[in-house]
């Protein structure tokens, strides 16, 4: 029995050699008064065959997006994942590894992170990528962070087209710091420029997401006002395959989700922190960084550098208070982006061309519409005539995984079109949206 440490016997010898007749007598040291005497809900214990079927069982009322039709996005993407990525992350020397502090024992795990910073950097046009952080939205929180840890400025904008959850974690960094942050709005789904025309030297960052939280592609270079307030460019990384860079367009710092890069939906998490920036930020850098250097006898060697180890406990005056990374699912990006490769830029052509044709269908249809346009590479809003929310909890029954979106007091749906769906599968959606025409 496998969830069982010792056996009986074993159980015997360790009290005898304490001291104690039996196990309630060793409990005695416990206070009467600190023990639990009820009941705890527990059931008694199964055998190894009824533990399995029970958690078949359980398993079985799981519905995954995965198996259905999923047109879900927002930020979690149902990506074709190859299935090396998960022989290769599944080898006991890379999901029991620990922090690799002691590089001469954990060089495998630090060439791989250090190929990771080196992906997100030739994605990026970065100089310099830590080893990840803990989500897409941690990540924006950070570089707000640095920004204002470098400028000593209190005030943020950020465009209302970002992700929803980002900014509320950016709220939750800042709420006891004294920043402001100004919301920029949006107009036809996109960041509204003459809103910024008027900002002073004041502001420590400009936070702008592209594609933005609708799918569309925002134009970040005219966000570039000043040299004193920097350009944070918030990127899907598939899409940055084709689209210029964040360094080319102006961006001062690179930050994403990671998720598409070989990591499952996993209901939500947990999910894949990018950030890279420029040079000149290299010391600001939350997380660990790993070097590449070489050792006495001149052979190529990867340690942790430029982390000083007192951000661990210097509180409100550490540079960060993330000192760990997502190292698994980092490692799972890394195979993912060695086996794609430069065909990436295919795969988010394809997805271009699949949610393209999804659009057009579904803007045929009476009483919807498409109402941005076809600046997207993956996901659009769609204008619907009936209750979006409706809409979805009727495709669940259907095994079509859909969502509702408010904007503007008014529901859409965002619908999420990757290379996994077939133009078959394209058309059952459209078929099942056509019941709700006007």
């Amino acid at each position: 029995m496998p969830y069982i440490p010792i056996t009986d016997s074993q159980e015997k010898e360790m009290l005898n050699f304490l001291g104690f007749k039996n196990y309630d007598e060793l409990l005695n040291i416990i206070p009467k008064g600190l023990r639990i005497n009820g009941d705890m809900g527990l059931e008694e214990g199964l055998s190894e065959f009824d533990i399995e079927k029970n958690i078949e069982n359980l398993m079985s009322k799981n519905n995954p997006a995965s198996k259905g039709l999923c047109f879900l996005g927002a930020g979690s993407y149902d990506h074709y994942i190859p299935k090396i990525v998960d022989f290769i992350a599944s080898r006991s020397e890379f999901y029991t590894a620990y922090t690799p502090y002691q590089s001469e024992v954990s060089q495998g795990t630090l060439q791989y992170l250090f190929e990771f910073q080196s992906m997100i950097c030739e994605l990026s046009g970065m100089d310099v990528a830590n080893a990840s952080l803990y989500d897409g939205a941690s990540a924006v929180a950070e570089a707000c962070s640095l920004a204002i840890n470098t400028t000593r400025k209190n005030k943020l904008a950020i465009s209302s087209s970002i992700n929803p959850r980002y900014l509320e974690v950016v709220q939750t960094y800042m709420q006891n710091r004294d920043v402001l942050i100004d919301i920029l709005p949006s107009k036809n789904g996109i960041t509204d420029i003459d809103r910024i025309k008027s900002f002073k030297d004041e502001y420590a960052a400009i936070v702008i997401q592209t594609p933005n939280y609708w799918g569309l592609l925002e134009d970040i270079s005219k966000f570039k006002i000043n040299d004193n307030t920097l350009l944070v460019s918030v990127s899907d990384p598939i899409s940055l395959s084709i689209m210029d860079s964040p360094r080319n367009m102006g961006a001062d710092i690179y930050v994403g989700e990671g998720q598409v890069l070989g990591n499952y939906m996993s209901y939500g998490g947990p999910y894949l922190g990018l950030f890279a920036t420029t040079q000149k930020y290299i010391r600001k850098l939350p997380g660990r960084i790993v070097g590449k250097t070489l050792d006495r006898d001149g052979k190529e060697g990867f340690t942790l550098t430029l982390q000083t180890r007192e951000q661990h406990i210097r509180r409100e005056s550490a540079t960060s208070n993330i000192c760990t990374n997502q190292g698994l699912l980092a490692l799972r990006a890394t195979i993912y982006m060695s086996i794609v490769g430069k065909r990436m830029s295919d795969l988010a052509k394809i997805c271009y061309n699949k949610s393209q044709y999804a659009a057009d269908l579904i803007d045929k249809l009476n009483g919807f519409s498409v109402p941005y346009g076809r600046q997207f590479i993956k996901e659009f809003l769609v204008k619907t005539p009936v209750s979006s929310k409706d809409i979805v909890r009727d495709a669940l029954d259907n095994n079509i995984f859909l969502q509702s979106i408010d904007k503007n007091n008014k529901s859409f749906l965002l619908v999420s079109v990757t290379e996994k769906r077939t133009k078959s599968d394209i058309k059952q959606l459209v078929k099942f949206l056509k019941n709700y025409e006007e």
